[in-house]
């Protein structure tokens, strides 16, 4: 898939933006806090509770800054081209930002980022990165996305989770590139060893 490079590489600026110093994320062993989120998959929205979806399978949660920026845009691409091989190792995608989920529909649909393959949830308030431990900050004024529109929430620290069917986290993944971070999470779920879901 042919995609637009000033969309994914644009917005530079925002590096300084999305680079968030270590902090103290959920550790592997700990038990993944349960959450019900407004979610978005190739633009149609639904309520997403990472319980339920853990009865299929493992879930990759990937925290990340914000849809329409540089290193997002390339994450949710990059996950989205994996996405077959996560599902063959048995595992589902769930993308979380604070996000609106309007902005989210449009991210969830537009075929040079999620493509219509990953779900991605509105995490609004932040709640949800903060029972992960993840910092959140606001974006400050006078930020814009890729698109040239205003990014009005509050950002998330780029970290990628990996949770088993019992809730436990078996790999917590942050201090990397976007594409980096699909990678190093397609290998932490293959070494899980599961099988692939009899039922999609």
């Amino acid at each position: 898939m042919k995609t637009d490079i000033k969309h994914i590489l644009g917005a530079n600026l925002l590096a300084a933006l999305i680079a968030f110093p270590a902090t103290a994320a959920l550790k592997e062993g700990a038990l993944a806090p349960d959450f019900t989120a407004p979610a978005s998959l190739d633009g149609k929205p639904f309520d997403y509770t990472l319980k339920e979806a853990l009865k299929l399978g493992p879930v990759v949660v990937y925290f990340y800054p914000s849809a329409y920026t540089g290193g997002c845009n390339i994450q949710a691409h990059t996950f989205a081209v994996n996405q077959e091989r996560f599902t063959a190792a048995g595992a589902t995608i769930l993308g979380v930002s604070l996000d609106s989920i309007d902005r989210l529909n449009a991210f969830s649909a537009d075929p040079a980022y999620c493509a219509g393959k990953i779900i991605v949830a509105s995490d609004a308030d932040g709640a949800i990165a903060k029972a992960f431990d993840l910092q959140v900050r606001e974006a400050g004024d006078g930020k814009k996305d890729t698109r040239g529109a205003d990014i009005r929430h509050g950002l998330a620290e780029r970290t990628t989770f990996i949770v088993t069917p019992n809730g436990r986290i078996a790999a917590s993944l942050s201090g990397l590139k976007p594409a980096e971070n699909v990678e190093q999470s397609l290998k932490a779920v293959q070494q899980l060893g599961l099988s692939p879901r009899a039922s999609r």
